[in-house]
Formats: structure tokens, C-alpha cells, sequence
């Protein structure tokens, strides 16, 4: 079987892309790849802790792997970071990274670019899906997964929170990608067909963010909590 290292941030599409591979033969699952900023203890764009993160792999029975960033990380120091990583895991036996991207061209050119220097393999399990097909499919598997940071140009503030599921779909602003593909918001699945039990929490403080670049507010964020769970 071939190893592979899934590119992990906790949300629906990287793990739908996870579920698709463990139903398939040849591959085998080595661990999760995270990158967390350096001070935060948080996925990097995603705002959630770390905390969740370890308790959601705990339930997927999966190892993390960590690449942690310092804030404000350029582009160049991603890169290198990245490739002493993938040369950790290549030392390790995995010849394959797969992601859960859906259709973003650019995104795709640039990790395959990338992995290829590396002499890794880039997978795409949900490429050329329909987000509608991919929304669908993800819902109706079982996965429960919750709305942890939305864009405030693009959705109503109401969607901070939410879980996403039918009523999701049906209050979706038809004109954006129901994937979220475009930036519209980040997920955190709770819980799913490959979980070993519900990843426990509560809903935190809310907070805007502003844009990195025009710095403009612009990012709700809800925090998650992590709380205790009967064993």
C-alpha cells in the first residue's frame, strides 16, 4: 500500500478527502499534517485551538504532525518549513500528500509544484466534484461539523457558529461556493463515520479579525472550547 499524510486543518473538506482514502485500498493513513502560528496555538487561518485539533485525532485514532509557523510567515519560510517537514515523512516511508481541495486550479498547480521537488505525490480525492455533490455526500455520510470563522464580506455574521448541515444549505447565499472553496468560511468537524466518539465543546467568545492585507476587520471567528468527555 502506498502512505500517505493528509494536509489537515480540522475542516470538512480535509476530512472528507481522509474518510474517501481510509475506504480505499491501496492507501495507508501515516497521520494528519497541521500547521499551527507560533504563539497562538491555533491552525493557522483557522483560528481553532490545538486543543480541539489533538482531540479530534484522537478520535479518528490518527497521529498529528506539526509544522508550526511563526506569525506574519512569508511565503519562502512556509516553503522551507514545509519541506523539512515532507523530508521527515518521506525518512518515514510516505511517498503521497493528499489534499481536500475541490476545484481552485491555482491551489492544486502550486502544492503539486511544490511536492514534486520533494519528490512526493500530490492526491486530490474530491477533485472535479461539484460543491454541491461534495456538500451533499458529506452530509449524508454522517460527518457534523461546525462553522468556526466566516468571511463578513461574503456571509451575514448569523452563520458564526452554525452547524452545517440541510438548513445550512437551504439559508446559503446561492451566489457563493457552498464548499467554501473562495474563503467564505472555515469548518471544524465534530464528528463523523471514522470518529470514534463526538469531539466535545462549547462555544466560546466571538471575535473580528481584520484582513491581512487591507486591514480592515473582516473575519468573525467563534471559539471552541474544549470540555471534559465520560470515558
Amino acid at each position: 500500500m502506498k502512505k500517505v499524510v493528509i494536509g489537515f486543518s480540522g475542516g470538512k473538506d480535509s476530512t472528507l478527502a481522509l474518510f474517501k482514502l481510509q475506504k480505499n485500498t491501496e492507501y495507508e493513513i501515516d497521520s494528519l499534517l497541521v500547521t499551527l502560528t507560533e504563539g497562538e496555538e491555533c491552525v493557522t487561518s483557522h483560528g481553532v485551538r490545538f486543543e480541539m485539533l489533538k482531540l479530534q485525532s484522537e478520535s479518528l485514532g490518527l497521529t498529528l504532525r506539526e509544522v508550526r509557523l511563526p506569525r506574519n510567515c512569508s511565503n519562502e519560510k512556509y516553503e522551507e518549513m514545509m519541506k523539512e517537514a515532507i523530508s521527515q515523512m518521506r525518512d518515514d516511508g510516505v511517498t503521497q500528500m493528499a489534499f481536500g481541495d475541490i476545484h481552485l486550479q491555482d491551489i492544486r498547480e502550486y502544492r503539486e509544484k511544490m511536492l514534486s521537488e520533494t519528490g512526493m505525490t500530490a492526491l486530490f480525492p474530491l477533485w472535479g466534484m461539484s460543491v454541491e455533490k461534495v456538500s451533499k455526500e458529506f452530509i449524508n455520510i454522517g460527518f457534523k461539523t461546525i462553522l468556526t470563522c466566516i468571511d463578513l464580506d461574503k456571509l451575514d455574521k448569523s452563520f458564526a457558529g452554525r452547524v452545517y448541515d440541510q438548513d445550512f444549505i437551504q439559508d446559503y447565499p446561492k451566489d457563493h461556493d457552498i464548499c467554501g472553496e473562495s474563503g467564505e468560511f472555515h469548518s471544524f468537524v465534530f464528528d463523523g463515520p471514522n470518529f470514534k466518539f463526538p469531539v466535545p465543546f462549547e462555544l466560546g467568545e466571538q471575535k473580528i479579525t481584520p484582513d491581512y492585507f487591507t486591514k480592515k476587520d473582516r473575519f468573525l471567528c467563534i471559539d471552541l472550547v474544549p470540555v471534559s468527555r465520560r470515558r
